[in-house]
């Protein structure tokens, strides 16, 4: 269908033929249409709106949001120019919230299982039914005398739910687990050698002149990106001489075609490359002397070996270039170094990430402007700042146990273990050892699927919650969410729709006869409670008379923070650890998974707006695909859209060939989060699951998942597809006659 620009946007004037016109580019015609309020009275029509304030969860950063509402629709969602950790900007990931919360494939209600477990059959029953079969389970557990063989596996969940989960699993008995695809597990333990901290640390980047980061992916997915491309922002262009940047990575990545000088390290090698940075720093006598002292144990770790003629060929960065950085790093301060993403993703990454961390202590940039400043403790008594995150070794344990009968119960709250756990665990074939999974998700994502009750959560724009950032803006800080439209299911009535999960949590505890020992009922009196403490603190960027006002005013600011409450203590530098080599397949190519702007490591992959969401590097959308050196495609007669076959030791997946010059020839990248059997229809049979065929290889020292660490072997399979990109088509788009393929008997029909 040829049509001019004119025609096109002629056609497009129309709400009608836009629609016509957009499904034949390929892009789902629903997403044109506007929502119409549902039920609205026309009386009750003003034209007049309102802005909440609350908290982003869209991701883990949860940043603080303003939402407009319209006649109890939200409308449009923007950065809380208040809030500390993003001062007004917001990702594309906040404003794609609003699609979650009228997405067509949320769960209406509580449903129980009547198929084969993983049929994805399923029956709707009333929330008194669900929580007397839930609680008739942990009771008969419970007087068996069992109840460690019950596990609640969560995202990291902190703040004042947190408290709530953590006080519900250990008046029980149970075990609390904490999970994420992509683990920090191992920058977290790193920071805690290093500084002396449980909490992440903020990088004042606005501040630096030199910033060195490995392997983290700080501009796009990496941290708490929106804060750390706001400081780069002053870094490169505010009030000041600009500053430079180095990025060492395997990767081309967003953050990698932002700085000066992108120096690619080969995998696993990134330990290697930081100690030598810091032998030249000491060797020079360009560092903390002190620093240097303690860092080498009084001379005892022999950093002489890693000298740049030693590790150039290893590193795959040459002698010269070494030194240039070491310098520069520190001669040119404040300076400041980051480490995470792939470089604490191998077999030795803790190791890798001691040395990259340990930069700071070298040329005194801890705790001081344009350096790592350390974030003070949580201004609560009975809430930490630091979420749990169990290691990948702890998930691989938790499978031998399903296999062997030892998990009766399983409870699933934004963790969605079936999709992101490796095949090689084997936790899949293990959970249909476990006689009930229970899910409290409002999608069906992959292991709700699998899951025999479903106890919906509220969307976050409809609930309460709080977070205290992790990494925070180096003062206290409480975000506060409060719910800025009514649930979407309300109208169903009291027996059905969405709740709390906190209140769920609460009223199995009430039917259990045991005591939480919080202060009230539900979870926004925990929540009130815990404003109540910081009124009589009375101090911070909220005050008042009385404590109402007090409540008021923390609503409508959006949270809580004190900018004169910091750390102080500057822990003494730790000895550098041994960087052991990293382990690999013997295979043809290093995998490096990644996470997208979008869809993130698969969170955000039932929403539309995230999966159209362009790559920055490649524009593509939509689909999978492994970005490859284009020489070495040439030379395997491979072009962009071919599918090729991915296989590691753990299985294989198929992927579209998308050759580049900014990918090493002996790397291929393929990005995270798709795949899914199950998520809706945006998610559902789309594209290939990257963590499915991940090595169960891990951290030496923490156990955690060395997703970085898998070698693959790539062959054609004869087959060519279109890569969707923002510049052409998305190749087969969701239609608007697929229905989610889940079976639900409804109850009120």
């Amino acid at each position: 269908m040829a049509i001019t620009r004119r025609q096109f946007m002629t056609y497009v004037g129309g709400s009608a033929a836009g629609a016509v016109v957009f499904q034949a580019c390929g892009v789902p015609a629903d997403e044109l249409l506007v929502q119409a309020p549902v039920e609205m009275p026309e009386d009750l029509v003003t034209g007049l709106d309102n802005w909440y304030a609350t908290l982003c969860r869209q991701c883990s950063t949860s940043e603080g949001i303003v939402v407009r509402v319209m006649e109890g629709r939200a409308k449009k969602v923007e950065g809380n120019i208040d809030y500390p950790i993003n001062q007004g900007s917001h990702s594309a990931r906040c404003e794609a919230g609003l699609q979650a919360l009228y997405h067509p494939d949320r769960i209406r209600g509580p449903m129980v299982r009547v198929g084969e477990r993983g049929s994805g059959q399923f029956r709707e029953i009333s929330w008194e039914d669900a929580l007397g079969r839930l609680t008739e389970q942990l009771q008969n557990i419970q007087n068996d005398g069992n109840q460690s063989s019950v596990v609640m596996a969560t995202d990291p969940v902190g703040g004042h739910l947190g408290g709530v989960v953590e006080r519900f699993v250990s008046k029980y008995g149970g075990r609390h687990m904490g999970y994420e695809p992509m683990e920090r597990t191992t920058v977290r333990r790193a920071i805690k050698h290093v500084f002396g901290q449980d909490t992440m640390p903020d990088f004042d980047i606005e501040n630096s002149n030199v910033v060195l980061s490995f392997g983290a992916d700080f501009l796009n997915t990496w941290g708490s990106p929106v804060r750390h491309a706001r400081g780069y922002g002053e870094f490169r262009q505010g009030d000041r001489e600009r500053g430079d940047f180095i990025h060492v990575d395997s990767r081309f990545s967003m953050t990698a075609a932002n700085a000066d000088k992108w120096v690619f390290v080969n995998p696993g090698t990134e330990g290697l490359l930081a100690l030598s940075i810091a032998q030249v720093i000491i060797d020079e006598g360009l560092g903390d002397a002190a620093a240097a002292q303690a860092l080498t144990n009084n001379g005892r770790f022999n950093l002489g070996a890693f000298a740049p003629d030693n590790v150039a060929g290893a590193t795959g960065v040459s002698a010269e270039r070494i030194h240039e950085v070491a310098v520069q790093f520190a001669s040119h301060g404040p300076s400041v170094a980051i480490g995470g993403g792939s470089a604490g993703a191998h077999t030795n990454g803790f190791a890798n990430l001691v040395a990259i961390y340990s930069l700071n202590q070298l040329v005194g940039s801890v705790n001081k402007p344009g350096g790592v400043i350390l974030n003070p403790t949580s201004p609560f008594k009975d809430v930490p700042v630091t979420a749990g995150v169990d290691s990948f070794a702890d998930w691989h344990r938790l499978a031998e146990e399903m296999r062997n009968g030892g998990v009766q119960v399983l409870m699933v709250r934004d963790a969605d273990l079936f999709h992101g756990l490796p095949q090689a665990t084997g936790f899949k074939g293990a959970s249909f050892n476990v006689p009930l999974i229970v899910s409290f998700s409002g999608f069906i994502d992959d292991t709700t699927a699998m899951s025999d009750l479903v106890l919906p959560q509220h969307n976050s724009l409809e609930d309460w919650g709080s977070d205290i950032p992790d990494a925070g803006p180096g003062y206290q800080t409480v975000g506060f969410q409060q719910p800025v439209v009514r649930p979407f299911f309300e109208h169903r009535g009291e027996h059905l729709g969405t709740r709390n999960f906190g209140d769920t949590l609460m009223a199995v505890a009430l039917g259990l006869e045991m005591d939480l020992e919080l202060p009230g009922d539900t979870f926004q009196d925990v929540l009130k409670d815990g404003a109540r403490q910081l009124f009589e603190e009375n101090r911070g960027s909220v005050k008042a008379v009385t404590f109402e006002g007090f409540w008021n005013g923390l609503l409508q600011r959006g949270g809580w923070w004190d900018d004169s409450k910091k750390e102080t203590h500057v822990f003494a530098a730790s000895p550098l650890v041994e960087v052991p080599q990293a382990s690999f397949s013997n295979r043809d190519f290093y995998l490096m998974p990644f996470a997208t702007t979008g869809i993130g490591d698969g969170r955000g992959a039932a929403l539309p707006w995230m999966q159209a969401t362009p790559d920055p590097i490649t524009s593509a959308t939509w689909q999978t695909w492994v970005e490859i050196n284009m020489h070495t495609a040439e030379e395997l007669g491979i072009s962009e859209g071919d599918v090729v076959r991915i296989t590691s030791d753990a299985g294989s997946i198929e992927a579209l060939a998308y050759p580049h010059p900014g990918v090493s020839p002996n790397v291929v990248a393929v990005p995270v989060g798709q795949g899914h059997i199950a998520g809706g229809r945006y998610a559902k049979d789309r594209g290939s699951n990257v963590y499915s065929i991940l090595d169960a290889s891990s951290d030496s020292t923490t156990g955690a998942l060395a997703w970085a660490a898998t070698k693959v072997d790539i062959v054609k399979t004869g087959e060519w597809k279109r890569v969707p990109k923002l510049e052409n088509t998305v190749t087969e788009p969701p239609r608007d006659d697929e229905r989610l393929i889940i079976e639900i008997t409804p109850l009120d029909s």
